[in-house]
């Protein structure tokens, strides 16, 4: 079994910064790819922020120059750190690794439960 678990979500000011955690625990094997997804209330879970094996991080439009993914592989860990943040910012963040168990063939995609982050003043 996989597990993942975020942290650092809260509310934060328009123009603050916070900054999410996620780790991974379990018979991990390898990962391929992490990442943070994101959902506001009344709109579909979108793609934030990801961090491959073979190529750069990449980001959503709406973040790009304001937020940052980074990963510890020692520590099967990804972080976002998020600058500059904005109202409509406001959702629910997941993290999401692509990663295959000890003893399986085939990478899959598992999810943490969720960090809300609100901005608002």
């Amino acid at each position: 079994q996989v597990q993942l678990v975020e942290s650092g979500g809260g509310l934060a000011q328009p123009g603050g910064s916070l900054r999410l955690a996620c780790a991974a625990s379990g018979s991990i094997f390898s990962i391929d790819a992490m990442g943070w997804f994101r959902q506001a209330p009344g709109n579909q879970c979108e793609l934030v922020a990801r961090i491959t094996n073979d190529v750069g991080p990449i980001y959503a439009d709406s973040v790009k120059g304001r937020f940052t993914i980074s990963r510890d592989n020692a520590k099967n860990m990804v972080y976002l750190q998020m600058n500059s943040l904005k109202p409509e910012d406001t959702a629910v963040y997941y993290c999401n690794m692509f990663a295959t168990r000890i003893g399986q063939l085939a990478a899959m995609h598992y999810w943490g439960e969720g960090t809300l982050v609100t901005v608002s003043s």
